[in-house]
């Protein structure tokens, strides 16, 4: 029986899973990871990298980032600590879903990880003063293959759900999408 129960999102491959927490009066046991509940959304993919990171302060944003081919990776993001607004961008150049959008509040407590595909750029922003992100990656990071999004770019038109108030120099460097850019053939 798998620990994850699984809900589709308005873009196509994007999912949101959440974890089960059994418990009793002394607290709760859940998984992260297990490769036999996790097999029927990787599709055959493995795990090649587990990041972790920690950022302070309410209103932060990071990303938007994603790989390309052929180092393109599928993501799972859980948040352990805090809570986060997740957000995820179709770039794929095939999709009816290419350039839109969604995003999911994870927190420790609702259990949520968003299952990133290949082709998607990904950030957040913290809703919370403390947040630890878990990340599950199908592919090693390749600074050669890095790409970003700046995560205010206007023709997104991402609705930020509080005043951003901290962006890593890098992330406000991202360029602004432009009409030469005709998305990710993976």
């Amino acid at each position: 029986m798998s620990r994850f129960s699984r809900d589709s999102t308005p873009l196509v491959g994007l999912t949101c899973l959440t974890r089960q927490f059994p418990g009793d009066s002394r607290g709760y046991f859940a998984r992260l990871f297990c490769k036999n509940d996790l097999a029927p959304y990787l599709n055959g993919r493995i795990l090649e990298q587990i990041n972790f990171s920690f950022t302070a302060g309410r209103g932060v944003v990071r990303g938007l980032h994603f790989q390309y081919p052929p180092h393109a990776e599928m993501k799972i993001v859980s948040c352990l600590r805090g809570e986060i607004w997740d957000v995820a961008v179709d770039l794929r150049a095939d999709s009816p879903t290419f350039l839109q959008w969604h995003a999911e509040t994870l927190s420790a407590a609702n259990g949520k990880s968003l299952l990133i595909p290949e082709g998607f750029a990904h950030g957040f922003q913290t809703l919370s003063n403390e947040v630890e992100m878990h990340y599950c990656h199908t592919a090693a990071y390749e600074p050669e293959a890095e790409g970003a999004i700046h995560p205010e770019d206007g023709s997104l038109a991402i609705s930020w759900p509080l005043p951003i108030t901290s962006m890593s120099d890098r992330d406000k460097s991202h360029p602004h999408l432009d009409n030469t850019f005709t998305g990710i053939r993976l």
